[in-house]
């Protein structure tokens, strides 16, 4: 058996002559989503996979969903034949413009058993001829094949090796993310040895010294392991003392290392490379040369073996020494390593002349957090998801360590200034304020990655989410969270209903919930209320509605907002819950308070036309049946269309009610969000419930309490009890319930999946006002049983997790650009062509 390594992330070119089994061999080796076949794509651009004219096409389609796969991190393995130079320069360039490595599999048969083969086809036309130059063509690319960029090349020689051949995938050599730490990641040292033994010894670690006292490891009771972002040598009084102790905590397992510039300067000097000895080299070659030559060899090796970067953590931290932009996390190539070595310059110098370097951390969106160090900086300071640790050591500033994940930073200050500094150690660059944000945050086709999850939000779906944010909402450091939509209980088999409490139960208990509390669904315009003790981070606060709009505007707003506060703080909630402010999920009543043009233009105007049409037409027939016209069927269905519209009108009219100002608003609060530091979501309904009726007995001439039932889905009588209690509430004119995981609005199912936050079952007399006022006739209702809910339950989860993260974002006191792109991402997706009715 012959085994072939390949790495995980990777461009596979099969090499052979028509015949020789490649297309066998990729569907024995690899899933079919992995192929790509030129016989495939001529298929596709031309309806037939041997018409040669359309081969140019074919392959321009093949590279540009090859370079998509590999942009996403996919293996992709092309079935070719790839005997022409140029065919294979263009899949190596796809591979280095995506910074994988390209990987050649030859399969070389017999030119006999590969013609016995090709006869066999009837779609393979061509004479023997054409087989014996495939063959020469072969011949003369083994040894082409390293030359033009493969970096592994596996040639299977005979049917019987070819079939006897195994894959085996290996994972990059920066691929480490078995690795969860925790982790002391350590600062460029810069031959600082005093100040790395005190640092390590600060952040708890045990020195082991050799018998001449020089230290050669480190351990750490705790098993926590260093991360060295590079450049230990140069300009400092003791590298090779600095190299010693960290090649020794790599050999003991205790330390990971990445290069840094110098270190790779260092190696093409001790290689014999032509290098000026500028920037701290030579006091280090000059350290070096009172050491023994093997431990000057040794040096070389472990510096020749460092690699560009680590991915760490399950992919959640990447250490590098100049940082690294998420493009080319845990990629393998030239570009790569010179990214993570030297970072991105501008081309220009500056007044000292240092080139001026790409600020790459102010555009940074990864998910992954990266640790770098490389240009010094007097303080460490956060740009997005990055940090650089540089600061200074050697330049009489100090030598700093992340501890992670704690995002603690511990440093210990230089002895004194080793090496003075071209450049001042002076204030990093200036960085976008937290509190500004770019156009580009937000704009075009945006992948957005958060703790929940991951969505891709539409150009068009932005470009709708902007022109609402930009013209209506409300100030975005103001607006932290918006409400998911919520998704229907599935269609009722009950008579005479489209939802019932039966199957929002049903629903739940599919998911393994057992417990759900019911809510009454309160009629009115969904209120998000961000209120301050004081005026400070938030100016007070905000009420906005479900889209981010001010809700009345000043100077109601602010009114409404006084009489939230001052609720607040009458149950003492500012002390119990340690905050300064709170965010709260509310609805405002009556519906006719802020949807009263709505009413009278899409609801009333239809009651009305019926309740002044419909009489006349009754009358008409009553006089049609005295004169003994056969009418009876026609009247008893405009009958039936007038009692219709009653119910049409009163339904809606149940959610009308006189207001002036605030007099006749009423707040119903059912869950409070989050406080300074924390968000609540992970808190059960019990305890947002209890917090809301607080907030009632202390104003309850203005907050409306939510009458509720937990109900244990195991228990029928529960589950009765319950239904029995939807259905007096909706023959009294309420809209319904909504029904949620008693565990909380962060909860999840037993597989580990988020839950719907709540799953609403509206009254049938409700539903009139949605669906119009005949839509229980047996034919519409029948019709109406038919509606896909699908897209508006995955919508309700997209836009949920992003609710989820926005409020651990806001908890977390994230950049701005990151709290507002999930709260605008939530926004874009109200744009997907979803039934409103639902």
């Amino acid at each position: 058996m012959t085994t072939l390594d390949i790495p995980e992330l990777a461009l596979v070119a099969l090499v052979g002559v028509s015949g020789s089994g490649k297309s066998t061999f990729a569907r024995r080796h690899f899933r079919p989503s992995q192929v790509l076949s030129s016989d495939a794509f001529r298929a596709m651009v031309a309806d037939d996979e041997n018409d040669q004219s359309a081969s140019a096409d074919a392959f321009d389609a093949l590279h540009h969903v090859a370079g998509v796969r590999l942009r996403r991190g996919r293996l992709t393995v092309v079935d070719a034949t790839n005997l022409q130079p140029h065919a294979r320069a263009a899949l190596v360039k796809v591979a280095r413009e995506h910074d994988v490595l390209p990987v050649a599999i030859v399969l070389d048969v017999p030119e006999a058993l590969a013609w016995e083969r090709t006869e066999g086809r009837a779609d393979r036309t061509f004479g023997r001829q054409v087989l014996a130059r495939m063959q020469r063509d072969l011949r003369r690319s083994y040894g082409q094949l390293a030359r033009e960029g493969f970096r592994k090349v596996h040639v299977l020689r005979g049917a019987e090796e070819i079939d006897a051949a195994e894959i085996r995938y290996e994972k990059l050599f920066n691929d480490r993310r078995e690795l969860t730490g925790p982790f002391d990641i350590v600062g460029d040292v810069h031959g600082c040895r005093e100040e790395l033994e005190a640092l390590l010894l600060r952040l708890g670690w045990t020195l082991r010294r050799d018998d001449a006292g020089r230290p050669v490891d480190a351990v750490h009771p705790a098993g926590r392991t260093a991360v060295f972002v590079g450049d230990l040598v140069d300009r400092g009084p003791d590298s090779p003392g600095v190299l010693r102790l960290v090649m020794g905590m790599l050999a003991a397992g205790h330390a990971i290392c990445v290069p840094g510039n110098h270190e790779q300067k260092l190696l093409r000097k001790l290689r014999g490379r032509d290098v000026r000895l500028t920037h701290g080299l030579a006091e280090t070659m000059a350290q070096l040369d009172a050491e023994d030559p093997t431990f000057v060899a040794e040096v070389a090796a472990f510096v020749d073996g460092l690699v560009s970067h680590f991915v760490l953590d399950g992919g959640r931290l990447v250490v590098a020494h100049a940082g690294l932009k998420e493009a080319y996390q845990g990629r393998a190539s030239g570009r790569v390593r010179a990214f993570a070595l030297f970072g991105e310059t501008t081309g220009e110098t500056d007044e000292y002349g240092l080139p001026v370097r790409y600020p790459w951390a102010r555009d940074y969106r990864g998910s992954a957090m990266v640790v770098y160090g490389h240009t010094p900086t007097p303080e460490p300071e956060w740009v997005n998801n990055t940090i650089c640790i540089d600061t200074g050591c050697v330049f009489g500033g100090q030598l700093t360590a992340l501890r992670y994940p704690e995002q603690e930073l511990v440093a210990v200050p230089a002895v004194k200034e080793w090496y003075p500094p071209v450049r001042p150690l002076v204030a990093s660059t200036p960085t976008r304020p937290g509190t500004v944000l770019d156009l580009a945050d937000v704009t075009g086709r945006r992948h957005i990655e958060h703790a929940y999850g991951s969505l891709t939000v539409p150009a068009e779906n932005a470009a709708a989410a902007l022109e609402v944010m930009s013209r209506f909402a409300v100030d975005p450091g103001r607006l932290v969270w918006l409400p998911p939509t919520m998704a229907p209980c599935s269609t009722s088999t009950v008579d005479g209903f489209l939802e019932h409490p039966a199957q929002a139960f049903a629903d739940y208990r599919a998911a393994g919930v057992e417990r759900v509390v019911c809510e009454e669904k309160h009629m009115g315009s969904r209120a998000v209320v961000l209120v301050e003790r004081e005026p400070g981070r938030f100016d007070g606060g905000v009420v906005h509605t479900r889209t981010g709009r001010p809700f009345f505007g000043p100077p109601l707003d602010e009114e409404l907002l006084a009489r939230v506060r001052a609720a607040v703080t009458t149950v003492g909630l500012w002390t119990e819950l340690g905050t300064d402010w709170l965010l709260l999920d509310c609805e405002l009543l009556p519906w006719s308070a802020k949807a009263g043009g709505l009413i009278r233009e899409q609801y009333a105007g239809v009651g009305a036309a019926g309740r002044a049409a419909l009489p006349a037409v009754l009358a008409t027939l009553d006089a049609a049946a005295g004169r003994g016209l056969p009418v009876d069927e026609l009247r008893g269905r405009m009958a039936d269309r007038a009692a219709e519209i009653e119910a049409y009108s009163a339904a809606y009219r149940a959610y009308v009610g006189p207001t002036d100002g605030l007099r006749g608003v009423t707040l119903a609060p059912f869950a409070v969000l989050a406080g300074a530091g924390a968000s609540y979501a992970d808190r059960d309904h019990g305890w947002h419930l209890d917090l809301a009726d607080r907030l009632c007995a202390a104003d309850p001439e203005f907050f409306t309490p939510t009458r509720r039932r937990a109900v244990d889905l195991t228990d029928a009588a529960a589950v009765a009890a319950a239904t029995e209690w939807w259905l007096a509430l909706t023959a009294a004119g309420g809209e319904g319930m909504v029904v949620k995981p008693y565990a909380g609005p962060a909860a999840r199912s037993a597989r580990g999946s988020l839950l719907q936050p709540g799953i609403k079952c509206r009254g049938r007399e409700y539903l009139r006002i949605i669906y119009g006022p005949g839509y229980t006739e047996p034919g519409q209702l029948a019709a109406l049983r038919r509606r896909s809910l699908g897209r508006k339950r995955g919508l309700a989860l997209r836009e949920h997790a992003l609710g989820l993260a926005a409020l651990d974002a806001l908890a977390a006191d994230a950049p701005l650009w990151r709290r507002h792109e999930l709260v605008f991402a939530i926004l874009a997706c109200e744009s997907e062509p979803v039934d409103p009715r639902l």
